[in-house]
Parts: structure tokens; C-alpha cells; sequence
């Protein structure tokens, strides 16, 4: 069994290093690409901040205003955007665009990609161990259950004779 769990502990290394792998070079590809069509532009507020809910129920409201920017090739917009706490009408506030110009998140940085690697990889490679754990618990619990009922067994054979009481049912001269 402690064969077993080494090399499930082996194989959930190589799994999560897998995982964690492939979850990096497909997050950083996605954000290569995110980034080639996403563009920052300068944004003037024409507006009063407000704040608006948070997405979560849990989350905090986020500062808001109306605010206008140029692009492609000088098509204005005009919508609702988070700003910075503090900002006043007639201020200008970095802003990150799609192709169509219209208002979206940054690409996912460097660091965001590499959490969510090390998180796939470590989550899978705690799976992995802790199915494994419990499969070889599962068994160990079979053996030992096992194991009680022949010790039971061979016990009733031999207790009468090593301690010298009657067995069930023996009489008197009964040798």
C-alpha cells in the first residue's frame, strides 16, 4: 500500500505539472491575443462620479462616471466607466478599448496567468493525492477488517486449550 501511494504521489506531480503547464501556455496565449486587440486611450469625464454596486453581492460599489474618448480613427464614445475615487468632471482617466472602442478590462497580466497555472496544478496534484489517500485508506480498512475475522477465527480455535476454560458445549472429561 505504501507502494500504491508513492506512486500516486508520483503520478500527481506529473499530472498537476502537466495541468499547470497547459494552463500557462494557453492563459498566456490568451492574453497575447487579448492584448493585440485590446488598446489604452484617454478618456475625459463629462460627468459627476457615482457609485454603482459591485458585480458580487459581497463585492464593494465601484466609482463611476460618464466619459467620452476618440477611437478608431477619431468615432467618439460616450459611456459609463469605473474611474478612481476622487475624480471630478473634465478629468482624463486611462482606459483600456476592443477593436469597436468600446469599454473593457485589461488583458490578464503576467501574474494573474501564472496564479491560475500554480492554482490548476496544485489543485489538481491535491486531487489527485487525496483520491489516492482515500482509496488506499479505503483498502487498508478491508485488510484490517479482514485481518480481525481470521484473528477472531483462530483465536476461538486456540483460547480454550491456552487458557484451560471449557469450549462451548464441551463437557466434563470431554479431552
Amino acid at each position: 500500500m505504501h507502494a500504491a501511494f508513492a506512486l500516486t504521489c508520483l503520478l500527481a506531480v506529473i499530472a498537476g505539472f502537466a495541468l499547470g503547464r497547459a494552463a500557462w501556455t494557453d492563459g498566456h496565449r490568451t492574453a497575447e491575443n487579448l492584448a493585440r486587440h485590446r488598446h489604452t486611450v484617454t478618456a475625459t469625464t463629462v460627468g459627476h462620479t457615482t457609485y454603482r454596486a459591485g458585480a458580487q453581492p459581497s463585492s464593494r460599489p465601484v466609482t463611476v462616471a460618464a466619459a467620452t474618448w476618440h477611437y478608431p480613427s477619431q468615432r467618439a464614445h460616450t459611456e459609463t466607466i469605473p474611474v478612481p475615487a476622487g475624480t471630478r468632471h473634465g478629468d482624463t482617466v486611462r482606459l483600456w478599448v476592443d477593436g469597436n472602442g468600446r469599454a473593457t478590462g485589461a488583458p490578464p497580466s503576467q501574474a494573474h496567468v501564472a496564479l491560475n497555472a500554480v492554482g490548476i496544478g496544485t489543485g489538481a496534484l491535491a486531487g489527485i493525492v487525496l483520491a489516492g489517500g482515500a482509496l488506499v485508506a479505503l483498502r487498508l480498512r478491508f485488510v484490517d477488517a479482514g485481518s480481525a475475522r481470521a484473528w477472531d477465527s483462530e483465536w476461538a480455535g486456540v483460547e480454550p486449550l491456552w487458557s484451560g476454560r471449557l469450549r462451548p458445549g464441551q463437557g466434563a472429561g470431554d479431552d
